[in-house]
C-alpha cells in the first residue's frame, strides 16, 4: 500500500455498531463488564480507548512499525523513553537537539544518575570513541532542531548494533511522508504529533513507534503506569489530519524550497540552513535518506546579534511569532530565547544557535505572499 493511500487507511476500520467511516469520539472513562476480568477488550480510559487504538494502529502503519503508542505530549513520549533507563545508564544524543529534550534529560534525570554525552553524531570516529559498555540510549533528531543537520540514520545504526544501545529517532521534523526510521534500522521512532501529523496547531499528542513486542511491552507498561496518555477528542483529531498529511507535507515542501532559495541570495542574511539548497552541507544524504527535504529552515544575519533578529520577528504579518511547527500555517521563532532558551548560551553557540538565527516553519499559503512577506520583513 502507498503512503498517501496509507494516511486515509491504515489502521482505520468502520464502526462495527453503526458503519461510520470515521472512527468514533469514544468519551468514556470505563467500560462495563460481563463479569468481573471479562471485558470485550476495554476495561478503562487510561488503559485502552478504542479511538486511540485506531490512531495507534494508524501511527504504526505510517512509520512501517508493528506497534504504536500515542502519548498526552511528545516530551511525555520522550520520557517514556528515559524511563526505559536506570541509573549508572548512558545516553549519547547530538549537540543540536531540541530545548525540551535537553532540559529533559539534563534537568529531570540527570539527578538520577543517568548521564548524557552530546555530541556531533556525523563525526562517527567520536560516536565510537564515546560509545560504552554503559551506554543504552542513543536519541537524535534528523533534520536536527533547529540547525537543520543531517545525521545518516542507517551508519549510526550500523556502527553502534553491536552496543546494548536503543536507537532512538526524533522524527518530528520529517514525519513519516518524508522518511521512516525504522526501515533504516532504528529500534524506536518518536514524534511529536502535535506537529505535522495532526498538522493543524490544535492537538498535543506525541507517539512511539516500535517493531519489536517486548520494547512495545515495556512502553505498553509505562503508558499505562504512568498515565500520560492523550484524551478521545485528541486523538480523533490527530486521525483527522493524518488523512491530509500527504497533500499537506507535499505543498509545505515545495514553498520551503522556493522560499529558503530567495532568502538565500538576500544580501542582510548570512547563511541559510535548509537540507535542500545544494549549497547545504547534508543535501546528498538528504536526497539519499529522505523523499523530500523538509518545510523546516533556519537563517542568520549578517548583523548578528538579537536586535537584528527582533526587527524581522517584528514585520512579519503571514509568519506568526510563536512556538511550536508544522501547522498549515507558516511560524517564525527566535530558538535562543524560544524553543532552546532552557539550553545555556556557551551550549547553544556551540551547536550553531547564534542570537540572530530565525527559524521558519513554512506552511501551506500561496508562496508568493509568504515570499513578499518574508522580503519585507528582511529588506525592512
Amino acid at each position: 500500500m502507498k503512503f498517501e493511500t496509507k494516511v486515509i487507511h491504515a489502521g482505520i476500520e468502520p464502526d462495527p455498531s453503526t458503519g461510520a467511516i470515521m472512527t468514533p469520539i469514544f468519551q468514556t472513562s470505563t467500560y462495563v463488564q460481563d463479569a468481573p476480568g471479562k471485558h470485550k477488550g476495554y476495561e478503562y480510559g487510561r488503559t485502552q480507548n478504542p479511538t486511540r487504538t485506531a490512531l495507534e494502529a494508524s501511527l504504526a502503519a505510517l512509520e512501517s512499525g508493528i506497534h504504536g503508542l500515542a502519548f498526552a505530549s511528545g516530551m511525555a513520549a520522550m520520557d517514556a523513553v528515559l524511563k526505559l533507563l536506570s541509573p549508572g545508564d548512558e545516553i549519547i544524543t547530538t549537540t543540536d537537539v531540541y530545548g525540551g529534550s535537553y532540559r529533559l534529560i539534563v534537568k529531570q534525570y540527570e539527578q538520577y544518575g543517568i548521564k548524557a554525552h552530546f555530541i556531533d553524531l556525523r563525526d562517527r570516529k567520536l560516536l565510537q570513541e564515546t560509545i560504552n559498555e554503559n551506554t543504552r540510549l542513543i536519541w537524535f533528531e534528523t533534520p536536527t532542531n533547529p540547525m537543520l543537520k543531517i545525521l545518516d540514520i542507517k551508519q549510526i545504526c550500523q556502527d553502534t548494533k553491536k552496543s546494548q544501545a536503543l536507537i532512538c529517532v526524533d522524527n518530528t521534523f520529517a514525519s513519516p511522508h518524508l522518511q521512516r526510521p525504522l526501515e533504516l534500522g532504528a529500534d524506536l521512532v518518536m514524534h511529536s504529533a502535535t506537529k505535522y501529523i495532526a498538522g493543524h496547531s490544535d492537538v498535543i499528542l506525541g507517539a512511539l513507534i516500535c517493531k519489536d513486542p517486548i520494547l512495545e511491552e515495556r512502553l505498553r507498561f509505562i503508558q499505562n503506569a504512568s498515565g500520560a496518555v492523550p484524551g478521545p477528542m485528541d486523538s480523533f483529531l490527530t486521525l483527522r489530519g493524518i488523512k491530509t498529511l500527504s497533500v499537506r507535507m507535499d505543498r509545505a515542501c515545495e514553498n520551503a524550497y522556493q522560499i529558503a532559495t530567495l532568502i538565500s541570495k538576500q544580501k542582510a542574511v548570512r547563511q541559510v540552513f535548509y537540507p535542500g539548497l545544494k549549497t547545504a552541507e547534508g543535501h546528498s544524504l538528504a536526497a539519499r535518506q529522505m523523499s523530500q527535504f523538509g518545510a523546516m529552515m533556519s537563517f542568520t544575519l549578517r548583523d548578528d546579534n538579537k536586535r537584528a533578529a527582533n526587527k524581522i520577528l517584528n514585520r512579519t504579518k503571514l509568519f506568526s511569532l510563536a512556538e511550536s511547527l508544522g501547522g498549515v500555517e507558516s511560524l517564525i521563532g527566535h530558538p535562543a530565547s524560544m524553543t532552546h532558551a532552557s539550553i545555556p548560551k556557551a551550549k547553544r553557540a556551540k551547536a550553531g544557535i547564534s542570537d540572530s538565527l530565525i527559524r521558519l516553519s513554512v506552511g501551506i499559503e500561496h508562496v508568493d505572499d509568504l515570499c513578499e512577506d518574508l522580503l519585507h520583513a528582511i529588506k525592512g
